[in-house]
């Protein structure tokens, strides 16, 4: 499957989950939760107990910029 585009990430809600950013960013999900533990991920997650999401309006930065 190939990564969304910018125009489909912007549509996309408020949050999503760590899969769907993972692909947006061309990273694999497993990889973006470490980066998450780790405090380096480029994208603002938001933890919910043991749920994580990432802000879209943080992942449209990132693309943008890329």
């Amino acid at each position: 499957m190939s990564p969304p585009t910018l125009a489909e990430v912007r549509n996309w809600p408020a949050v999503v989950n760590v899969g769907q950013a993972a692909q947006a960013l061309g990273l694999s999900r497993s990889k973006l939760y470490a980066l998450i533990r780790q405090d380096a991920a480029p994208v603002r997650s938001i933890h919910y107990g043991t749920r994580v999401v990432i802000v879209t309006a943080s992942l449209v930065r990132v693309l943008e910029a890329a």
